[in-house]
């Protein structure tokens, strides 16, 4: 059974997404273990900011963050990930890559930089069809198998009227794991094009083939839900206008000195504070992990976005 949704707010999406799965989803069982399905299934987001949860159980900025930063590196090296994301080992290939890492294919080199490549056609041609991102290939089919490929077919972009609206299309999708991490990195990919191209972000509209909720995570799903309904005013503030790349590129660097350990107070923050912001809640979690709470508060004082800050 086809499933359509469309909310203002990530919560109100999942909310959403995850009764219609417990409701209709058939049980199905493959490689990785037991699930609910849909098949066919489009989901809408209308306000691309309000895209992280503000539930208790699902508010995973970091890990959202952490992924963001991974794509933007360019590089399918799993270290950078497996840091904030442990369960990604699973997925390391005998060299230390991530076979499925969506980096190289978005922000390649020639004609492989296609993220790039779709922003100066958009500029060329406004009007363009043929603004595509290809991310599963035809060589993920090949065997022996990798451990990962990628979940993420195509991302399209339109430019119309001012506003840049993106359509992704899965083959498959765990509705509790990797849907509010897609959307995240997805709708913050297309505010960056969208900024590129001095225009704003548009509509959302995320596709699955096979949209899915593991049998394990099924308590953990009724613990968001019993949360009950969420804010559907508050999101992240606009990305600041002009080319966003310089501002990424400090963003991947600083990350890389969080991750290796620099103290807060000596890592290289981006100069804008709305990208400073997305490095300091990195450091914060890192902070935690350290259990050492005079550079949590610090980082918390530092914070600019009011927003965000609710999120340490």
């Amino acid at each position: 059974m086809a499933f359509s949704a469309q909310a203002s707010t990530v919560d109100d999406l999942l909310r959403e997404t995850y009764v219609e799965i417990g409701h209709q989803g058939n049980w199905v069982t493959a490689n990785r273990g037991r699930f609910r399905e849909i098949v066919g299934a489009t989901l809408e987001l209308t306000n691309v900011r309000a895209r992280l949860s503000r539930s208790e159980s699902r508010r995973r900025v970091v890990s959202g963050v952490a992924e963001l930063c991974w794509y933007l590196s360019g590089s399918n090296s799993g270290e950078p990930v497996v840091f904030y994301l442990p369960n990604y080992a699973a997925e390391l290939e005998e060299d230390g890559t991530i076979h499925g890492g969506y980096g190289p294919r978005l922000f390649g080199q020639d004609e492989d930089a296609q993220i790039r490549n779709v922003i100066a056609l958009l500029k060329e041609n406004p009007t363009s069809r043929r603004a595509v991102v290809q991310i599963f290939d035809r060589s993920d089919h090949r065997s022996p198998r990798f451990k990962d490929i990628p979940c993420t077919c195509t991302m399209q972009f339109l430019l119309r009227d001012g506003r840049l609206h993106m359509v992704v299309s899965m083959r498959s999708n765990d509705a509790y794991v990797g849907l509010p991490h897609d959307v995240f990195a997805f709708t913050m990919l297309q505010e960056m094009v969208a900024r590129s191209l001095n225009a704003e972000p548009g509509r959302y509209v995320h596709n699955a083939g096979s949209l899915h909720l593991y049998d394990q995570h099924e308590e953990s799903v009724g613990v968001y839900l019993s949360e009950g309904y969420q804010s559907t005013t508050d999101g992240m503030p606009p990305m600041p206008p002009g080319d966003p790349w310089r501002q990424a590129e400090e963003l991947v660097a600083a990350e890389a000195q969080v991750r290796a350990g620099v103290p807060y107070e000596r890592v290289r923050l981006p100069t804008d504070p709305y990208w400073a912001d997305l490095v300091r809640i990195l450091a914060h979690h890192v902070a935690r992990k350290s259990k050492d709470a005079e550079a949590m508060g610090q980082i918390a004082d530092d914070m600019r976005d009011a927003i965000l800050r609710e999120f340490m």
